[in-house]
């Protein structure tokens, strides 16, 4: 096992860990250890779409990249700064859609984000935790479908 895959499964493991105790210090531990040790933060090379996310209240900024093969986003990156929340959040969601088809990351919900998060959000970093979720939304939505997946005869 090579050590990327080593650390995003023990990082995996934390994450059920701290699903099934009920105490909130934990959670906020996670969110700290995702802040320190963001998931997919890295600039790619070779993407299909490029997003860019901001959230002027707290300064939280985002470029996100998503490589697709096919219909299936293979690879997701991102580079930005932020709030440990939006941070923490960008890491989950990343590593949630990763793997999933357009179809099945444009569908998870804003509720959905909040509940990965494990902790309760305030209406004031409401925009912080979901600004990973909506850049991504955003990116799939502006993203074409390839022809051969869409039935579409290329022009």
């Amino acid at each position: 096992m090579n050590g990327l895959v080593l650390i995003r499964s023990i990082r995996l493991i934390r994450v059920s860990i701290v699903k099934t105790m009920p105490d909130k210090i934990l959670y906020k531990e996670l969110i700290l250890d995702l802040y320190r040790n963001p998931l997919n933060n890295k600039e790619l090379a070779d993407f299909d779409t490029e997003k860019t996310g901001h959230n002027p209240s707290c300064g939280d900024r985002v470029v996100l990249r998503l490589k697709f093969d096919g219909e299936t986003i293979s690879n997701i990156g991102w580079t930005g700064e932020g709030c440990a929340i939006s941070m923490a959040a960008l890491s989950l969601i990343t590593d949630e859609v990763k793997g999933k088809t357009r179809v099945e990351a444009a569908s998870i919900t804003e509720k959905q984000m909040i509940e990965m998060l494990g902790i309760p959000i305030s209406h004031a970093r409401m925009k912080c935790a979901l600004l990973g979720w909506s850049t991504i939304q955003s990116a799939i939505m502006s993203s074409r479908p390839s022809p051969k997946a869409s039935g579409e005869i290329p022009s």
